[in-house]
């Protein structure tokens, strides 16, 4: 069946945008072609287009009025950057060389079978959000950049700021940016109390340490349940993050509006982390496979209109990923465009033969640099995140 052009007053839930009267990297959309699932998505269009054509075969009213609760997931707190990335970068690097701090100290009590502290859990996330409101691309760098040793206490301290991050991008207020930016921190802290030879186990688990593994959740809610200073409502949320939207989850088996938000919201954030992770715990993928990978689980593992938000969140090149030019050229995204999702801007750190640049080459892709006098600058592809080194106390920009 041929393409439908229509008005973009004309929208409706539910039909599928196969084609704009622009290109698609002029607009904040990553994926070129999609349902419409949320009235935001309608209004941008509206603002951007005056004409778009809809594939009628794709049309989906069922699964639009499923996904139609991106209303119902979005807050109505409108955050501005208020601070410069050079700026920010020192800010969000003490706050989350503090966090870590308050970590390691966590791990040691816990391995003892002591408490944690949770006024200073408490004040590390409200200090990552502090950061996250002013401007969230450079915590996000920073922690994107950091050593990958001692994974799970990395991962830790990246969960908080990707949750804190989502959180922000929905206009959740500041009191749920900051409960989302504590459950990253803590809602894992149950596997100190496994076996080490389990968290690094490489390949396949048996259905035996899939079953001890698992227990991890109930140790986090014991921990968390006997630990003064935190919000009452902490421990609960905390067992949510491996429940899945159609009830094939664990602990519990909770499906779909059973599962408080920040724990969908915890879940996505988990999933993407550990794909683009590397072993023994992580997958090693790309951001943008990753990404796939969690658009493939919506209605199943995850809320759909939740991932819809969290694609739109982390954009197709998320700031931290490593990327390859047209050129050949690699280097690292430093920060997002929000009108031009695929034309971020980038720090070149390696020419085509591999040798590294000094100083490093800035490239706003959105301004459409010249790599020569025929061609632009274009993202060809992204790499792993640990793909290449740079150590952030060398970002100066």
């Amino acid at each position: 069946m041929a393409l439908r052009e229509i008005p973009v007053e004309e929208l409706q839930l539910g039909m599928y945008v196969s084609k704009l009267d622009r290109p698609w990297t002029e607009t904040p959309f990553v994926f070129q072609g999609f349902i419409l699932r949320s009235e935001k998505q309608i209004d941008v269009m509206t603002k951007l287009c005056k004409k778009v054509f809809v594939d009628p075969e794709k049309e989906d009213m069922s699964e639009a009025k499923a996904a139609g609760s991106a209303a119902n997931i979005r807050g109505t707190t409108v955050y501005k950057v208020s601070a410069s990335l050079d700026v920010e970068l020192p800010r969000a690097r003490s706050a989350i060389a503090e966090t870590a701090n308050v970590l390691r100290q966590i791990s040691r009590d816990v391995q003892v079978g002591g408490a944690v502290d949770g006024p200073k859990v408490k004040q590390a996330a409200s200090d990552i959000t502090e950061s996250v409101v002013r401007n969230p691309d450079a915590a996000t760098l920073l922690v994107q950049l950091q050593e990958k040793s001692g994974e799970a206490f990395n991962r830790a301290i990246h969960v908080s700021v990707m949750m804190s991050i989502f959180g922000r991008f929905l206009q959740l207020s500041r009191e749920s940016i900051e409960q989302l930016g504590m459950l990253g921190l803590l809602q894992d802290a149950g596997k100190l109390k496994l076996p080490t030879a389990l968290l690094e186990k490489r390949g396949a688990l048996t259905a035996e340490e899939t079953a001890t593994f698992q227990t991890h959740v109930d140790h986090t809610v014991e921990i968390l349940g006997k630990t003064p200073g935190l919000p009452h409502d902490l421990p609960g949320l905390a067992s949510l993050h491996h429940e899945h939207f159609d009830g094939s989850g664990y602990p519990r088996g909770l499906r779909g509006v059973a599962i408080a938000l920040p724990g969908m919201i915890a879940a996505i954030v988990d999933a993407f982390d550990t794909l683009v992770a590397p072993p023994p715990q992580g997958k090693h993928m790309s951001p943008s496979n990753a990404l796939n990978v969690v658009y493939k689980g919506r209605g199943s593992l995850f809320q759909p209109a939740l991932v819809e938000q969290f694609i739109q969140c982390v954009g197709i090149y998320p700031v931290g990923s490593a990327v390859e030019l047209n050129t050949g050229e690699v280097g690292i995204v430093i920060a997002q465009n929000p009108l031009r999702r695929l034309q971020p801007r980038v720090m070149v750190v390696k020419d085509a033969k591999g040798n590294e640049n000094r100083p490093y080459k800035m490239l706003d892709l959105s301004k459409e640099p010249k790599a020569t006098p025929d061609e632009i600058y274009r993202i060809r592809h992204t790499l792993e995140y640990d793909a290449i080194k740079v150590d952030p106390r060398e970002l100066f920009l």
